[in-house]
């Protein structure tokens, strides 16, 4: 099969590879679509990953085309998203069914390999089947939407709150998307680039709730329409210092502040912010990954409900497509910022 595989930081070759073995627990994946996740920038350019060589990509759909011994032969010829995570099912939290806190996980694209590929072996209980009204590409966006889902669901928001989403890339527009979608008002959101700005209006956020980051005067702003109070929920999606500083000293007393930006390096909280923490009694709380038990109240289960009944639209999200055969352009594009972009997506049918 075709693949990329990454020898060393910066080192991405698409060659030739054996089909990977499937193991008794395990299907075979044909990859159609695999969407370019943020955090595959720094691991293939920057810091690497857990070993060498491995096949990057961890947002990805297709279809079944093998089955293990142990799996059920009923997957073979389905569509399916997949959920990247593969929990020990044996640590604390794995027990608790919490597994996206294992603390022993595989993970495919980074702990070994994923769906930069024509084909991955996948253990049958990461599989979510497709209804045929969801498209492989809003597939491949499965595993961010989650992630989404999965934050706002630890906020609990209620209708009432003021929301403030800081940082519009993927996840903040997910974020916003299903707010939205589940009927909050009084939102705000804060990004620094035009194509942020159109997509959220898109998404049904008014224009007077958007504030440019870049101009300085986003605190204020959302201190003006919050009545000098703050945000009662803050999402903070972009995870460096000052973002991190300004979700804190932005809410109000009593409010919540979910982290869930990736740190860019690391915090430092001035004292007196520190002291609004304890003064007025903030929640801070970290969000991560997102939840799959194969249970309909799971956050893939919550996020496929709403695909496939249109009631959200991810591919407004999507910027660019590449073909397989040209995925290090989109690669590249996002790595050196040459132009504006959402979500950029492979499609693997051409590898």
């Amino acid at each position: 099969m075709r693949a990329y595989r990454l020898h060393g930081i910066g080192d991405l070759r698409l060659e030739d590879v054996p089909r990977p073995p499937v193991k008794p627990e395990e299907v075979l994946v044909r990859v159609k679509a695999a969407g370019i996740c943020g955090s595959d920038i720094p691991r293939i350019y920057q810091t690497g990953t857990y070993h060498f060589p491995t096949i990057p990509g961890h947002e990805f759909a297709g279809m079944v085309e093998e089955v293990g011994e142990n799996a059920d032969p009923a997957w073979k010829g389905k569509r399916v998203g997949v959920f990247p995570l593969i929990p020990c099912y044996s640590c604390g939290p794995c027990l608790a069914g919490q597994y996206e806190m294992c603390r022993s996980y595989g993970y495919l694209g980074s702990r070994q390999d994923g769906g930069f590929a024509e084909y991955v072996a996948v253990p049958e209980k990461n599989l979510i089947a497709l209804p045929e009204t969801v498209s492989y590409e809003e597939a491949a966006m499965l595993e961010p939407m989650a992630v989404a889902v999965h934050a706002i669901r630890r906020a609990a928001a209620g209708k009432s709150d003021r929301i403030v989403v800081w940082g519009l890339g993927t996840i903040g527009l997910f974020i916003l998307m299903f707010l939205i979608e589940a009927g909050h008002k009084n939102l705000f959101a804060v990004g620094n680039k035009d194509f942020q700005r159109q997509t959220a209006m898109k998404l049904g956020l008014p224009e007077e709730a958007y504030f440019d980051g870049k101009t300085g005067e986003a605190g204020r702003l959302i201190m003006e329409q919050t009545d000098q109070m703050g945000a009662d929920v803050f999402f903070e999606c972009v995870g460096r210092n000052e973002t991190v500083v300004k979700a804190l000293d932005l809410t109000a007393p009593a409010g919540k502040v979910l982290m869930v930006g990736n740190p860019a390096s690391d915090i430092a909280i001035p004292k007196a912010v520190y002291w609004k923490i304890l003064r007025s009694q903030l929640t801070v709380t970290g969000t991560w990954n997102s939840s799959f038990a194969q249970d309909e109240q799971d956050d893939w289960h919550y996020v496929l409900e709403r695909l496939k009944d249109g009631r959200v639209t991810p591919a407004e999200l999507i910027s660019h497509r590449f073909t397989g055969d040209k995925l290090t352009e989109g690669l590249t594009l996002m790595r050196d910022k040459r132009e504006e972009y959402g979500k950029i997506m492979g499609v693997m049918e051409n590898l």
